[in-house]
């Protein structure tokens, strides 16, 4: 059975699924499902196209689905999607997509995003993330499973983060960062490999030293041209999951050039 606090407005068109608890003064507008199990503590406002799948808890003062931030936005309606059983701390914002984006913001799972954390139009945020308290999105932002954003750090528009990585607080990311990479800066610098997610994460030793091998040919080979040092670690024999990951990424190339360490 649902609960639905006498205060909170819920538009006709909601598909609400079961054992909902929306509390005191939550709003919820036109073309929103919920699905089962989800919670809105109160004072919460979720619009547009929205999705905000299972097992969800979203805290006070949070706006879900509201129009982009996008000067460019000409009033097309996009699309929110929210995967399972996140929880999304007290005024969190997070954006439908855009016509230049494919038109959908995309959550996954299991992620949890501390007060104040903002998903722009257009991002893709993979599963099991951090987003401290803070931390922003621009626009067009893809961040992979597992990755950490440290409280006030901010990622530039169309910028990739790499899963499992690490985004130091207060750093200002306008470059893709690697996966398993460490980052931290005013302007982000790599400082290497975020070695405590990963072995937290329990990847085996060989996995780690393989790591090593691969992030060592990649960013301290300051004679040869970042490329030629990609096409070498696609030329290395190791078939691990941390260096794959790492190939697959430095493959699929963006529009942005890539967080180095300093020189």
């Amino acid at each position: 059975m649902n609960k639905i606090h006498e205060t909170a407005i819920i538009d006709t068109s909601v598909q609400l699924g079961e054992n909902i608890k929306i509390g005191p003064y939550c709003i919820v507008g036109k073309d929103v499902k919920i699905e089962d199990d989800v919670s809105l503590i109160s004072h919460v406002t979720i619009n547009g196209k929205s999705t905000v799948g299972e097992g969800t808890i979203i805290w006070p003062f949070s706006v879900i689905g509201s129009e982009p931030q996008d000067m460019k936005h000409d009033g097309e309606e996009g699309s929110l999607i929210i995967g399972k059983h996140n929880s999304i701390r007290e005024h969190s914002t997070m954006h439908t997509g855009t016509a230049a984006g494919g038109m959908t913001t995309t959550i996954g799972d299991n992620n949890l995003f501390m007060v104040g954390s903002h998903i722009a139009h257009d991002c893709i945020v993979g599963s099991n993330c951090v987003f401290a308290n803070n931390a922003t999105l621009g626009g067009h932002v893809t961040v992979g499973d597992w990755a950490i954003l440290g409280g006030l750090s901010a990622v530039h528009q169309w910028s990739r983060v790499g899963c499992h990585s690490f985004i130091g607080g207060l750093s200002g990311v306008t470059r893709d960062v690697i996966p398993y990479g460490m980052v931290v800066g005013n302007r982000a610098r790599l400082e290497g490999l975020n070695l405590v997610g990963i072995r937290r994460r329990n990847f085996s030793k060989e996995e780690i030293k393989d790591a090593k091998i691969a992030y060592s040919l990649l960013f301290e080979d300051k004679n040869c041209e970042f490329k030629k040092r990609i096409s070498k670690l696609n030329e290395l024999e190791i078939n691990t999951k941390i260096v794959n990951d790492m190939k697959s990424f430095l493959e699929s190339e963006g529009s942005r050039s890539y967080c180095l360490p300093d020189s």
